[in-house]
């Protein structure tokens, strides 16, 4: 049975093949920090399983050091000119999105067959991680289809992926520590706490006023902390559990899944969603660092408000 494990294992191995790289490139002056970073990067993810916690914190904090003194660098990678990319474009066409698209479509077609595929009795992939494990293999698959078609240098992979890494920066980490700061305020409680604040200064007469505090929370709290999936456990503790399910009996699963909606609204205007807002501008090499934020502020505020029109009408229906 393929399980998450088989996830961890990719990502460890594309992580140290970018610390190869990295190591080995002495046009970067700060090559020996890039490859500590990936490496510490690479190891939480091959061995992360298998150490007591307290190391895995240990390599985190390490990785904060590494990146917080003097920051990370890059090289002149080897890879494609303008020219040879303007004339790959013209040979291919609308078809250089294939592998791209192939990601999303064969991660929805993954998640909808494989939970209940079986192979005598025993199943395929751990049913409760279907659709990370089929975004997994997606993503393999996508990689095929691209060096069959492109048919670069075995390395060229690898060096893209540096090259790519390099450019992100620690932000490229920055997803999964979120998820994981927000695991830890739900063990903490800090969603009782929420719910106590609430529930004594807010009067929470119907469903539709838990809703609106609900999205509104899901939203300030993405924006404070950068990442919905950092919010989403303080807030479903704390409001939409108790309050919205228990008390008056909405769906948990609208709940959770237009919540989760209404959090991204928040993703849309914070720069602490640095992979989302300024990764983008680094990227483009944009004047103005909050440009993209600028932009998507009147989308998130109207999404927020008809996501919280759902909630409440979905969930009470």
């Amino acid at each position: 049975m393929v399980t998450l494990e088989f996830i961890y294992v990719l990502m460890g191995i594309l992580l140290t093949g970018i610390t190869i790289v990295s190591v080995r490139d002495r046009t970067n002056p700060r090559r020996l920090k890039n490859t500590a970073f990936w490496g510490i990067y690479a190891a939480t993810f091959l061995f992360g399983s298998y150490l007591p916690h307290v190391v895995s914190g240990v390599m985190v904090i390490a990785m904060a050091l590494v990146a917080g003194i003097g920051g990370l660098g890059k090289g002149a990678p080897d890879t494609t000119t303008p020219a040879e990319r303007v004339e790959s474009a013209r040979k291919w066409g609308n078809r250089l999105y294939i592998p791209a698209l192939l990601v999303p479509a064969l991660a929805l077609l993954g998640t909808l067959t494989l939970k209940k595929a079986t192979w005598h009795g025993t199943p395929l992939v751990d049913p409760k991680q279907v659709t990370v494990i089929s975004l997994g293999i997606a993503t393999l698959v996508a990689l095929a289809v691209a060096v069959a078609m492109l048919r670069p240098r075995a390395v060229t992979p690898v060096r893209e992926a540096r090259r790519l890494m390099d450019t992100v920066g620690w932000a490229a980490v920055l997803p999964q520590m979120l998820a994981a700061l927000g695991a830890l305020f739900a063990l903490a409680g800090v969603g009782k706490v929420v719910s106590e604040i609430v529930t004594r200064w807010i009067p929470l007469n119907g469903p539709f006023a838990a809703v609106v505090v609900y999205a509104l929370g899901m939203a300030l709290f993405t924006i404070l902390m950068g990442n919905a999936f950092a919010a989403f456990p303080v807030m479903a503790t704390g409001i939409g559990l108790p309050l919205i399910v228990g008390r008056f009996g909405g769906d948990p699963a609208v709940v959770s899944a237009i919540g989760m909606l209404a959090g991204f609204c928040g993703t849309l205007m914070t720069p602490m969603a640095a992979n989302f807002n300024i990764v983008p501008v680094a990227l483009l090499e944009l004047p103005d660092e909050k440009a993209v934020i600028r932009v998507q502020v009147p989308t998130a505020l109207a999404l927020l408000a008809v996501n919280t029109l759902l909630i409440y009408f979905l969930a009470f229906r």
